[in-house]
């Protein structure tokens, strides 16, 4: 095993499991989608975006879908066969999860919910997950990510309408 200059508990956590990852760094700390993508040299659709949903009972659930695609609350909902699902309000993100906005992954969370993935972030063998840190991402194996985290898998990306014209962006 490799002894990393970087190190977050992200990063010690794979360590301890034996995962082979690449630490992406940024220049900067980013704060959108986009830019992060730039900054690591990688597309929009090979991170895994990650949403906090609280429904009206107070359960939290954690939805992943690639980078270039928002989440639709209300087919996590009906995934769960929870009540109405609402993102979680910022200031209480790192409460629930042990990371800071921008930051959240769907491994080492501080609360114990359910992770849900869209199936479409299957669609690469690579993906990128946030380090814990605002400065770094890593890129590993979609495969190893779901073994780590074990999700439910469901499409919950928000629907698309452009001139009457939907588009889930799955194939």
């Amino acid at each position: 095993m490799m002894n990393k200059p970087f190190s977050t508990p992200i990063t010690q956590y794979l360590e301890k499991h034996n995962i082979a990852y690449q630490l992406l760094p940024h220049k900067t700390a980013t704060t959108t989608i986009e830019e992060t993508a730039h900054q690591r040299g990688i597309l929009a659709c090979q991170m895994v975006k990650t949403i906090l949903l609280r429904d009206m009972g107070d359960r939290l659930a954690l939805a992943c879908t690639p980078g270039d695609c928002s989440v639709d609350p209300k087919k996590v909902r009906q995934v769960l066969e929870w009540r109405r699902m609402t993102c979680v309000d910022r200031a209480q993100v790192e409460y629930f999860t042990g990371y800071s906005v921008g930051t959240v992954t769907p491994l080492c969370l501080k609360t114990a919910m359910p992770i849900l993935f869209d199936h479409a972030i299957l669609q690469h063998s690579t993906v990128t997950i946030s380090s814990g840190s605002p400065f770094a991402g890593i890129a590993l194996s979609v495969q190893d990510l779901v073994q780590l985290c074990q999700p439910m898998f469901a499409h919950i990306q928000r629907t698309v309408v452009e001139n009457n014209v939907i588009d889930n962006k799955t194939s």
